[in-house]
């Protein structure tokens, strides 16, 4: 065991109740309308064309919705980390050079547009690409300039021929600000479930794969759950879910895939959950701590005698998420939700970004993407919804890079 990760052990513990204590946030002496007044925060239909944000054309191909207070004094618009009085719309463009281990603190170009010209682009973009969208939704500690730079990286690796939207909500982009974190997802959840909504009512989009990362599902599972309910014919459209490390409590999910995510009728019209998991994640293990109770993306048990527990060779059981909890139970239930265990192709310190840092894992989640069943490196376990990825040999980090499309 490394220095660093012996160390990382021994301060768990105590980062886990420093997180539990959180930050007080300083909103500064700038009033927030201040942040706003300029036209460029608040554009008039038609006043800036998505696709002329910049003089080269398309020169800011992603798609933004946030729900951050954006910072539209200087020539360069910045998103902050405050709650926003409303969503905004705009256009981004990845910083290609950014990798992992950089901050990416530089702003990304972006240009915040009128909703009517976004969704109008939105659309015209879907039309051509056969009404595919992938939509991002970023975790626990992300600045704006963080989101960017991985929903860059997720279209690269992933090779998605579509619009990519990244949904990014008002993170402190701060270690010991995860009780922020937490309270601002939960406020974000009204704008996030309307925007899912609209989303899925746009005629031109057909089908809208969407990914999430850790606190993300804790948008992504109320979000969809509204949208099935006043969407209902559309709810069809949300077919391929993917969760990277979900920091979500798992009986909750349980209860909740059960019910709505993937009861019978979601079954039927197409709906795949998928999760990928890691033993090795201590950002979950510290949120276990925090919370008390497992988190979905982390397989640890809490009831020895758990019906998906998995024995371990050599390590701890691993228990996950319950494939079976439904009140009607289907014979497709189980093939409806995937469980991916990246354990044994785990990289990073954390072990929480797997699906940017492993090129066994990005390789997977490429697949997944394109209704594939994996990538061919899965192997299967006692538990027929849950599937090990595993690999010869470890891969080097050109190949990581590689594979995961990093700052290139």
């Amino acid at each position: 065991m490394t220095p660093r990760r012996a160390a990382f052990r021994l301060i768990g513990p105590a980062l886990a109740l420093g997180l539990l204590a959180g930050c007080a946030l300083g909103y500064g002496p700038v009033q927030h309308s201040v942040y706003t007044e300029n036209p460029s925060c608040n554009p008039a239909p038609g006043s800036v064309a998505p696709d002329s944000v910049s003089p080269a054309p398309m020169a800011l191909p992603l798609f933004l919705v946030t729900s951050r207070l954006p910072d539209c004094r200087d020539a360069q618009s910045r998103l902050l980390g405050f709650r926003a009085d409303q969503l905004r719309f705009g256009r981004f463009a990845p910083p290609l050079t950014a990798t992992l281990a950089d901050d990416a603190k530089r702003p990304p170009a972006m240009a915040i547009v009128h909703g009517d010209d976004w969704w109008a682009a939105l659309g015209s973009e879907a039309e051509k690409r056969g009404g595919r969208v992938l939509l991002y939704v970023h975790g626990y500690r992300e600045g704006f300039a963080t989101v960017a730079r991985d929903t860059g990286q997720i279209a690269r690796l992933t090779g998605f021929d579509g619009p990519v939207i990244a949904y990014s909500w008002p993170s402190q982009a701060m270690l010991q600000a995860y009780g922020a974190d937490e309270a601002n997802v939960y406020w974000d959840q009204a704008n996030f479930r309307d925007f899912l909504a609209q989303l899925s009512e746009q005629a031109a989009v057909r089908e809208v794969v969407i990914l999430s990362h850790s606190l993300g599902a804790r948008l992504l599972v109320p979000g969809l759950e509204y949208s099935d309910r006043v969407a209902a014919r559309n709810s069809g459209k949300f077919r391929t879910i993917i969760l990277a490390a979900p920091d979500i409590d798992r009986g909750e999910f349980d209860r909740s895939m059960a019910n709505d995510l993937l009861n019978n009728s979601q079954i039927i019209a197409g709906r795949r959950i998928h999760i990928y998991v890691s033993a090795k994640d201590r950002a979950l293990e510290t949120s276990r701590q925090v919370h008390g109770l497992p988190r979905a993306g982390k397989p640890d048990c809490f009831n020895p005698q758990d019906p998906l527990l998995v024995a371990i060779e050599g390590g701890k059981p691993r228990c996950y998420p319950n494939a079976q909890l439904a009140a009607a139970p289907s014979p497709n239930r189980v093939s409806a939700l995937t469980i991916i265990d990246t354990s044994a192709v785990a990289r990073g310190i954390t072990g929480h970004s797997d699906f940017l840092r492993s090129a066994v894992v990005c390789r997977d989640l490429a697949a997944t993407m394109r209704g594939e069943a994996g990538s061919g490196a899965r192997t299967v376990t006692p538990l027929a919804h849950v599937f090990r990825l595993t690999t010869q040999r470890q891969s080097s980090e050109d190949e990581d890079r590689i594979a995961c499309r990093i700052g290139s």
